[in-house]
């Protein structure tokens, strides 16, 4: 992408410092042009070494680098005169992570097609047989594409990788590494993530957020190298996009359909992939409010709030109708891995002690569809699946719903391609972690137990900490406190690919949006950490804390 990218808070004290930081003791000047040139060649001139105090001990970021080896010298800072040095040009895959960078450095020139690196320059290129013939900004497939090199030596900066993904998390460690500690130590980090999918998931339907508020946490993620974002935008309490096929659904405080573009947008230029989950076929308040005819009802004539009458032939088309409308707004790249939440988690009819006796008409279309033995969790589980059709149809490739939309039953099983979010073990009659892995898939760690921050704490909820993520869960820790039991080979970041941290808000007024944003800033620091770096951190809670505030 050609466009700059709007900086935040954090961004704008990172060039602050690096401001100060430019002061460093230099003598001569490049030859360069403004920062966002697109000149294709920049004939050099000759620069003077510059001079600094050596950047000492570990290089200072989160996630912790993967591997470091040290060498002598005098590492690197940002100094008068540095540049960063393109040498692909202004139109390559890598430009506007170089300009990015460029910018959270207080502004450094950038140049293109300028091979002859200059003492305090960083260079930027791809490395490897592909040098960016993929396309821009897509998503990766897999951590060997999120992977970066990063080597200091004779006071200039050399960042390569595969991808300009990979590009992007180097920009990242030079960011934090100098709002931490003024620059990197001379020699090579070689870097990479171990879990594929690292990310934060926000309920933005039972309380409204507003563009700003999102946009400024895409950017807090994308800097601690998290790589995808979850937007749940219709509940009970809410509907919060535009929709032209249902305005009456819509509530008051919504994003209109630019504000979603921009908001996809700007995280594809943030390699971040977005989740969109409109759930069913239980949360759908907001929806059946305005279709009454089609909200489930028990026995005695009582409507389940929230929840809608998948036995009625009109429902399926309904909610058809808002995926299809909803997919065309977060759109994706041709070939890229296109994600869907379903959902599925919750509905009423499959939380009664007699599902059966409670909702007889469910029974009655079940035993219709699946024969005399067909069951309303065979009802429930072919309702996902039609939804599932529905967005694949609309080029969506990576689905996913909760683990409490799965059940196990001989008539009809969940779509083998759809991706269990594990988030609870505490309802009766609710399968393990190890269950889902046995029979071939795919588990993403959402474990209440440390990653659901829940606005009001009800439930027995509590607010998670930084602390606990840090000390006690890793990736393998998806139901309660403990890791799952199930041999390695199906704990590895091909079965469990990675977790995200929940923000849920059923309590709206519990908290502002800006406590919101205070108490999920060390938590998402520590699962960066642990979805990242699959070691023991060497860090300390306490240094790792104060690092977090410094970065």
């Amino acid at each position: 992408m050609s466009n700059p990218i709007r900086p935040t808070r954090g961004g704008l004290a990172a060039a602050a410092l690096a401001g100060t930081l430019l002061l460093a003791g230099c003598s001569g000047a490049a030859d360069t042009e403004p920062p966002g040139s697109t000149s294709a060649k920049v004939k050099p001139s000759s620069a003077a070494t510059p001079t600094w105090a050596p950047v000492t001990g570990t290089p200072q970021v989160i996630p912790a680098v993967r591997d470091f080896r040290r060498a002598d010298g005098r590492g690197w800072r940002p100094s008068k005169g540095a540049r960063v040095v393109v040498p692909a040009g202004a139109q390559s895959n890598v430009a506007d992570e170089a300009r990015l960078m460029a910018q959270d450095l207080g502004g450094l020139p950038v140049v293109y097609g300028d091979e002859t690196v200059q003492p305090g320059d960083i260079e930027v290129k791809l490395s490897g047989k592909n040098k960016g013939a993929a396309g821009n900004n897509l998503p990766v497939s897999g951590t060997a594409e999120e992977a970066y090199t990063l080597t200091a030596r004779d006071t200039r900066l050399t960042l390569t990788a595969p991808t300009d993904a990979g590009i992007f998390y180097g920009t990242r460690t030079v960011k934090q590494a100098v709002h931490a500690a003024g620059g990197l130590p001379e020699g090579t980090i070689d870097d990479r993530p171990d879990r594929p999918q690292r990310g934060m998931s926000l309920d933005n339907a039972r309380k409204s957020f507003t563009q700003g508020w999102i946009e400024d946490r895409l950017h807090e993620i994308a800097d601690l190298k998290l790589n995808q974002f979850q937007l749940h935008f219709s509940d009970d309490q809410g509907f919060r996009i535009q929709s032209d096929t249902h305005p009456q659904v819509v509530s008051a405080d919504h994003l209109t359909k630019a504000q979603v573009r921009q908001i996809v947008l700007l995280a594809r230029r943030l390699h971040i992939s977005v989740v969109p989950e409109l759930d069913s076929p239980g949360h759908l308040g907001a929806v059946l409010a305005h279709y009454p005819d089609l909200q489930l009802r028990n026995a005695s004539g009582r409507v389940i709030t929230g929840a809608i009458d998948i036995s009625n032939p009109k429902a399926g088309p309904l909610i058809d109708s808002l995926l299809k409308e909803m997919s065309e707004l977060f759109t994706n790249p041709k070939g890229a891995p296109a994600y869907w939440h379903l959902g599925g988690d919750e509905y009423q009819a499959l939380m009664s002690s007699s599902p059966s006796t409670t909702y007889p008409q469910l029974a009655r279309a079940a035993r219709q569809k699946y024969g005399p033995n067909g069951t309303i969790e065979d009802l429930t589980t072919g309702w996902l699946n039609d939804r599932q059709k529905t967005v694949e149809g609309q080029g969506k490739n990576r689905i996913e719903a909760w683990n409490d939309g799965f059940f196990a039953s001989p008539a009809i099983s969940a779509d083998k391609n759809r991706m269990v979010d594990y988030w609870t073990g505490k309802e009766a009659g609710k399968r393990p972690p190890e269950a889902f892995l046995r029979e071939g898939r795919n588990v993403l760690n959402f474990n209440d137990e440390f990653l659901y921050y829940v606005l009001g704490e009800p439930n027995q909820f509590v607010y998670p900490t930084g602390q606990r993520i840090y000390e006690s869960w890793t990736p393998l820790v998806i139901r309660g406190t403990g890791p799952v039991q199930v041999p390695s080979s199906m704990t590895g970041p091909d079965r469990i690919p990675g977790a995200r941290f929940a923000i849920w808000c059923d309590r709206s007024q519990a908290q502002t949006q800006q406590q919101v944003a205070a108490g999920i800033h060390l938590p998402l620091a520590a699962l960066a950490q642990k979805t990242w770096h699959p070691g023991k951190p060497a860090l300390s809670w306490a240094d790792f804390k104060a690092l977090a505030q410094r970065v």
